[in-house]
């Protein structure tokens, strides 16, 4: 049978950033909380970036390594998202214009909060292994903004910017999917939602356990398709859905203690070998939504150095709720291929906002999904921004908006 799956990955995440404990000073949270989280640092957008500007700062690296023929066999475009900018028109739609993807290309958005992007890769996979478009592509792009400020408290430190792209195909250079080796688990709840363009709500505990739940049970639907599937002895690494670093140490520390009857030495040093790897760019940026599984799988892979025939485990949440439990192997090439993102590099690269410049920014920030007639935007306000990240490359901006038409420019 012939490999379908991932050929590349990449993720865009912003060229700012707040170091969590500043936050968590500026808008005096308990500090005692902090080591709960997990993380370091949360990745911030600017007023000049949308989910239209990250989903192609995300997929502009792999678009542009392919020849002009490989792109054209990119048939299928899907942009995954919480943060649509039109209720009938898609992100997607401004995404495959400054992408300069083929005529020929399916466009379309998906929403189901953090597990859309996975829902678009499984359906994508699945046309691709059909067979009726022998060498087809498909890519699809995780990207959403944040729109959090002091109203949600504990939730806004987690908080992340960006989007993640993953190229899909018939030669998967990163991790060649398990054809039919998946576990599903959804019901209604409302533990998180975005009512309006301008703020989120959240439910944390209702978000905890439905976090669990699917994990558990979605996981255990693998197990029922999948012979001898066993959590620990059957993959290699996990990658988790990350809201927080900490929800999935907990939830981890659940599953080893609920299926082995593990002991506090043996989950920690579990967690560390199998789990922290695919943690470390999820501690540095914040919580992803959709993209965030796809991060983590390539922080895995930067971070563990990971060659072929690696298997992984991977375990994608959204909130309403949806999750799935899936897995595949990686390739040799998979290193090489993951390193050429500059992934962490551009994370140090980020310009690091104090909590005064944080909070001068966000107004105009949370403005940005708002539909609107006419706006400009002062690019020049934000150029300061833009002109402190060393070595950056040219990215797309949100210039204007004129008569409700979202125009861009690369700056």
């Amino acid at each position: 049978m012939s490999a379908y799956g991932i050929e590349a990955v990449n993720a865009y995440l912003g060229v700012a950033c707040i170091p969590v404990p500043e936050l968590f000073r500026g808008r005096g949270l308990d500090p005692a909380r902090l080591a709960n989280l997990m993380m370091s640092e949360r990745s911030i957008g600017l007023p000049v970036e949308d989910p239209v500007t990250n989903a192609v700062n995300a997929a502009k690296p792999i678009v542009d390594a392919l020849d002009p023929a490989e792109r054209d066999r990119i048939e299928l475009l899907v942009t995954s998202t919480e943060s649509g900018v039109d209720l009938s028109k898609s992100v997607a739609s401004y995404v495959h214009r400054h992408l300069g993807l083929s005529p020929k290309c399916r466009v379309v958005e998906v929403k189901q909060a953090c597990y859309a992007a996975t829902a678009a890769v499984q359906l994508a996979v699945g046309y691709l292994a059909s067979g009726i478009s022998p060498g087809a592509k498909a890519l699809v792009i995780a990207t959403d903004v944040a729109l959090v400020d002091a109203r949600a408290e504990y939730a806004e430190p987690a908080t992340g910017h960006g989007a993640a792209a993953v190229l899909l195909g018939d030669d998967p250079a990163v991790l060649a999917m398990d054809l039919g080796a998946f576990g599903n688990h959804s019901y209604e709840t409302l533990d998180s939602a975005r009512p309006t363009p301008e703020f989120d709500i959240a439910d944390v505990d209702r978000s905890l356990f439905a976090y669990l739940d699917c994990l558990a049970n979605s996981f255990a639907d693998y197990a029922d398709k999948v012979e001898d599937a066993d959590f620990v002895d059957t993959f290699d690494h996990l990658v988790m859905h990350t809201p927080f670093v900490g929800l999935v140490k907990a939830a981890h520390r659940k599953m080893m203690r609920d299926l082995r009857r593990a002991a506090p030495a043996e989950i920690e040093a579990d967690f560390e070998r199998r789990l922290r790897p695919a943690t470390a760019y999820a501690s540095r940026v914040g919580n992803l939504c959709s993209g965030s599984v796809y991060l983590g799988l390539a922080s895995a892979i930067d971070n563990a150095a990971l060659g072929g025939g690696v298997r992984l485990g991977l375990y994608s949440y959204g909130s309403g709720c949806s999750a799935e439990f899936f897995s595949g192997v990686t390739d040799p090439r998979a290193a090489a291929t993951v390193r050429a993102g500059r992934i962490a590099e551009r994370l140090d690269a980020r310009v690091e906002l104090t909590f005064a410049e944080y909070d001068l920014l966000l107004k105009e920030t949370l403005r940005c999904l708002v539909p609107v007639r006419d706006r400009e935007v002062d690019l020049a306000r934000w150029d300061e921004y833009l002109d402190r990240v060393p070595g950056r490359e040219p990215m797309l901006v949100l210039s204007h908006v004129e008569d409700y038409h979202r125009q861009y420019e690369w700056r």
